[in-house]
């Protein structure tokens, strides 16, 4: 699996059902190209579905975290706050809940850089009062 084969499995993230047409498009090389590395990667098992789940080991370069959002009271419109959640491209994941925390993000980035521009966009968007972040370190 390598650089290449990440990028594509991270836009079938974003649209599982996307055309290899406009895969190709978005990668920047041709469809024959999507298509054989799409047929690869299903017949190894690294895609086992087109909701695209990976195998944990794939993503053992990718750091996951969870981070707890609190929002202001004042959030009269929590469409656009979660509108804005979605919009940062390493929350993967977004859950209501009835703790102390109203949303509970789901995050996912390359690297320790990423991470924390994607947890600074998060503190800084309208409505948003203060978070608490976990990094995940294994599955147990």
């Amino acid at each position: 699996m390598d650089d290449f084969d990440r990028q594509l499995i991270a836009q079938l993230r974003v649209d599982g059902r996307a055309p290899v047409a406009v895969l190709a498009d978005k990668l920047q090389v041709s469809r024959g190209t999507i298509q054989k590395r799409l047929d690869r990667l299903v017949s190894t098992g690294a895609i086992r579905g087109f909701t695209v789940r990976t195998r944990q080991e794939l993503d053992e370069h990718v750091l996951r975290a969870v981070m707890g959002v609190r929002t202001t009271t004042s959030s009269a419109k929590p469409t656009g706050l979660i509108k804005a959640l979605h919009g940062v491209p390493e929350v993967v994941a977004l859950y209501t809940t009835n703790g102390a925390w109203d949303y509970i993000a789901e995050l996912r980035a390359a690297n320790l850089p990423d991470l924390d521009r994607a947890l600074g966009a998060i503190r800084h968007i309208e409505g948003v009062a203060t978070t608490e972040t976990s990094i995940l370190l294994r599955s147990v």
